[in-house]
């Protein structure tokens, strides 16, 4: 006879066999996929949500650049225009512009930078709400070209300037000077550079002479033929003053005083008795060479 009764536990059941296939997938991975749904479901409602709606935001007044809200940076006194208003209608950006467009900024730069009287676009920089800052470099008169049935304003580069934009034809000679002898047209639009070394000539010794033209009340220069090749200029001024200037600033024959040395020298003659008659500032001056009439000295 057994000593211990027999055991009442029953033996253990054997593990269920590991589930596979779809339903075993989504079983096993139930709240990850839960979350991937909602994700998914999110998304979708925000598009839908956008596209009923988003039209309405970009269009808030907070979003869309008008021309009101750019402030052009740089523009030259001498400019009487609205170059704003021009250069942003000429581009065909005047009538409202999304701020979340990636090219905005190129497309405002461009606007600018084509116009005839801006030299170079310096920045733009577009903020929120709707606001830009432009700034840019512009082109400032310093000549005019005498040319059949008027006259055409130049810079320092000889690029040409839209003359219609000064107020009359007086107002062109009493401020800037004329230059008278020139035979070609100009080879492109407004905007772009005469085309002739002539007009170049005489645009940089315009800029370089500066105040002076009206210190002296000078008001044409002209060019010479110069044997064997080259050109001198005539800088004329009221009455019987005429000054022989010589070679173009850069362009002076060796043995010739730099321009520098000339408007020192105008600069002088500014300052001292108004000078009359013929003078020469191709012939020094020297250590011994006499002063001009009306200069106040010799050694400048």
């Amino acid at each position: 006879m057994n000593a211990f009764p027999p055991s009442r536990r029953r033996p253990a059941e054997p593990d269920p066999p590991p589930r596979s296939g779809p339903a075993a997938f989504l079983a096993d991975h139930r709240a990850g996929l839960a979350a991937i749904a909602l994700v998914c479901g999110a998304a979708v409602a925000g598009w839908l949500l956008w596209d009923q709606f988003g039209t309405g935001v970009r269009a808030a007044r907070t979003n869309i650049l008008h021309p009101d809200d750019i402030d052009l940076v740089g523009v030259g006194e001498w400019i009487r225009i609205d170059l704003k208003e021009e250069a942003l209608h000429d581009a065909s950006l005047d009538n409202g512009l999304p701020l979340d467009d990636p090219e905005l900024a190129r497309r405002i730069a461009r606007a600018f930078d084509i116009h005839p009287w801006v030299r170079e676009v310096v920045s733009v920089k577009l903020r929120h709400p709707a606001a830009a800052t432009v700034e840019v470099r512009c082109r400032e008169p310093v000549a005019m070209v005498a040319v059949p049935g008027g006259l055409l304003a130049i810079d320092a580069e000889g690029v040409v300037l839209p003359s219609d934009d000064f107020t009359s034809a007086e107002a062109l000679v009493t401020r800037y000077p004329r230059i008278s002898g020139i035979t070609s047209g100009p080879s492109g639009a407004v905007g772009s550079a005469w085309g002739d070394p002539l007009v170049a000539e005489g645009a940089a010794l315009a800029a370089v002479i500066g105040p002076e033209w009206g210190l002296l009340e000078l008001v044409e220069c002209r060019p010479l033929a110069r044997a064997p090749t080259g050109h001198d200029w005539e800088l004329i001024g009221e009455d019987d003053l005429v000054i022989r200037f010589g070679s173009a600033p850069g362009e002076e024959v060796p043995g010739e005083p730099t321009a520098a040395l000339k408007v020192a020298r105008l600069r002088s003659l500014a300052a001292g008795s108004r000078p009359s008659g013929t003078l020469d500032l191709t012939r020094g001056p020297t250590g011994d060479a006499p002063p001009l009439p009306g200069e106040r000295g010799a050694g400048l």
